[in-house]
C-alpha cells in the first residue's frame, strides 16, 4: 500500500473547511485594500529564487526543491511568492505599462526543510506584494492590511514587531560593526552561522540557534537620516491602529529585504511567526527592472490556523433521497437536482443499495431529514419526509415539496 511522503498531508473536512474560511476572509480584506490576485506557476527557473533569495539562505543552499526536466532546465517547485510575483510582474512589462501594482496570491509553497509545528514541507501561504510605492504609508497599508485578516479570522494573542534594516547606505556601516562583533564570538556559532558571519552577517542575528544569545548586547544598527525619517513616519501611522514593538533583533532570513521588516508572532518561542514581511527595493532592479520600491509579506495558513484554534463549523441541514424502487429512481433523482437548484443541500443517488443501506448512509451524511420515494408516493405525486431525529413521517407533494423543505433547512 502506498503511504504518503514524510512532511506532506492530507486533509479532510472539517479541517479543510478552516483554510476555506481563512482563505475568504483574506479575498475580502485583499478586496477592500485594492489588491488583486495573481495566480502564480508552481514550477520556475531554479536561478530565479538564487538570485532573488540570496545564496545564503536556507531556502536555497538546503529546503530547494530543485530537478532537471526533460529539456536539461534547472527547474525548482517555488519555495516562496516574492519572486515569482516580481518575475511576473517584469516579464508582463508592468513596470512600462502600470508601475504601481497591488498584488495578492494564495497557494502551495514547497520546501524540503524538517517537519514541525504548523509548518509541513509543503504547505499554503498567503501573501500580497504592493510594488512601486516608495512612501511609509505603503508600509503602514500593508501591516494594517495583514492584521485586519488575522484579527477578522479570529487569532488571538499574538504580537507584533517592527524594526528598519536600513539601506544601502547605512547597512554596510552595520554590517562591518556586526562583523566586528561576531568575529570574538565565531567558535562559539554553529557551523552555518560561521559561514554567514562572512557572506551576510544579519542572518546569525536570525539564526534559531544563536540568534537569541545576542540579544541586549549586538550592536543596533545607525540609521542614515533618510531611512530614520521612513521608520519614524511608518510608526507615527501604526500608532493608534495597531499594538507594536519596535525590535533591533529582527532582521528576517532572506537576503532582499531592506529597510521596514515586521512579524506576527504567535505561541511558542522558536516557531512562532504566524506572518512576516518587508520592504524590498532593491529586488526589481536586482532581476533586471528599473529601480523600483516594493513592500509585501506574507501568512502561513497552518500557522495562523494554530493561532486561533481550529473549529468545527456548524453543519448545514441536509436532506437524504432514498429511493424505494427502480421505478422511481429517475424521480428521485429528479427531486435531487431540483432540490440543489434551490439552494439546499441535497445528498442521495445509491439507490442499487437497500432502503437499510440507504438509510445507513444518511446516518453517515449526517442528514436532517430523509426523503423516500416508493411505488405509493409516486402513484399521488409527492415524497415521505422523515424527520431523522424525531422519526416523525409526512408526506409532501412534489409542487410543495421545495417550499416545505426551505423552511425546515
Amino acid at each position: 500500500m502506498s503511504k504518503l511522503v514524510r512532511g506532506f498531508r492530507d486533509i479532510f473536512e472539517p479541517q479543510s473547511k478552516n483554510f476555506t474560511e481563512l482563505e475568504n476572509c483574506a479575498r475580502g480584506v485583499f478586496s477592500l485594500y485594492g489588491f488583486g490576485e495573481l495566480r502564480l506557476p508552481t514550477v520556475e527557473l531554479k536561478e530565479l529564487f538564487i538570485k532573488s533569495t540570496g545564496e545564503t539562505t536556507d531556502i536555497v543552499q538546503k529546503e530547494m526543491y530543485a530537478f532537471e526536466d526533460a529539456g536539461h532546465r534547472q527547474l525548482a517547485i517555488r519555495p516562496e511568492g516574492t519572486p515569482g510575483v516580481v518575475r511576473a510582474y517584469l516579464e508582463n512589462n508592468f513596470t512600462q505599462n502600470a508601475p504601481v501594482q497591488k498584488f495578492y496570491y494564495i497557494g502551495n509553497m514547497f520546501r524540503a526543510e524538517r517537519p514541525q509545528a504548523g509548518r509541513y514541507r509543503e504547505f499554503e501561504q498567503i501573501g500580497a506584494e504592493y510594488i512601486g510605492n516608495s512612501a511609509p504609508a505603503a508600509d503602514a497599508e500593508v501591516i494594517l492590511m495583514l492584521k485586519d485578516i488575522v484579527a477578522k479570522f479570529g487569532a488571538k494573542n499574538y504580537k507584533v514587531k517592527i524594526n528598519s534594516l536600513g539601506c544601502d547606505k547605512c547597512r554596510p556601516l552595520y554590517r562591518q560593526e556586526l562583523i566586528d562583533f561576531l568575529s570574538a564570538e565565531k567558535d562559539t556559532l554553529c557551523e552555518n552561522c560561521q559561514t554567514r558571519l562572512e557572506k551576510n552577517p544579519l542572518r546569525v542575528l536570525d539564526c534559531k540557534i544563536d540568534g537569541s544569545r545576542f540579544a541586549g548586547r549586538v550592536p543596533t544598527m545607525k540609521l542614515c537620516p533618510e531611512c530614520q525619517a521612513h521608520f519614524d513616519e511608518v510608526q507615527a501611522l501604526l500608532k493608534g491602529k495597531i499594538d507594536f514593538e519596535v525590535d533591533p533583533m529582527l532582521v528576517r532570513g532572506l537576503d532582499y529585504y531592506s529597510r521596514t521588516v515586521f512579524e506576527f508572532q504567535a505561541g511558542d518561542a522558536s516557531q512562532n511567526a504566524i506572518a512576516a514581511g518587508g520592504r524590498y527595493d532593491t529586488l526589481v532592479k536586482h532581476m533586471g527592472g528599473p529601480a523600483t520600491p516594493a513592500i509585501g509579506w506574507a501568512m502561513g495558513a497552518e500557522r495562523v490556523i494554530m493561532a486561533r484554534g481550529e473549529t468545527v463549523p456548524a453543519k448545514q441541514k441536509s436532506v437524504y433521497v432514498v429511493s424505494l424502487d427502480k421505478t422511481c429512481n429517475e424521480t428521485a433523482f429528479n427531486l435531487m437536482q431540483t432540490l440543489r437548484h434551490a439552494g439546499i443541500r441535497t445528498e442521495g443517488g445509491l439507490f442499487d443499495k437497500n432502503v437499510k443501506g440507504q438509510m445507513k448512509q444518511s446516518d453517515r451524511c449526517g442528514a436532517s431529514y430523509a426523503l423516500i420515494l416508493g411505488e405509493d408516493e409516486l402513484a399521488k405525486q409527492a415524497v415521505t419526509l422523515k424527520d431523522l431525529t424525531t422519526g416523525e413521517q409526512k408526506q409532501i407533494p412534489f409542487e410543495a415539496l421545495t417550499d416545505e423543505v426551505k423552511k425546515l433547512v
